[in-house]
């Protein structure tokens, strides 16, 4: 495990970061045209700037970046 220490100003830069990171793998993963294989990857990425993100950013704002499971359909 390794430590950091930051200050509010470092720990704000680094929330936005995060956020403005998620925010184009979310808007890329409704993009058609990429293939599944890159979509997948760009998931995992996903996945890794959440658990960051949870760590900097409060419960409210890590509810507005928590992805919904696909909807299966039901026949």
């Amino acid at each position: 495990m390794l430590g950091l220490m930051i200050n509010d100003r470092e720990k704000q830069e680094i929330e936005y970061l995060l956020k403005r990171e998620m925010d184009e793998i979310l808007f890329d993963l409704k993009d058609s045209r990429i293939d599944h294989i890159v979509k997948r990857a760009m998931d995992e990425r996903y996945k890794i700037l959440f658990s960051l993100f949870k760590r900097f950013a409060s419960h409210k704002e890590c509810l507005k970046y928590m992805k919904t499971a696909p909807k299966k359909e039901t026949n």
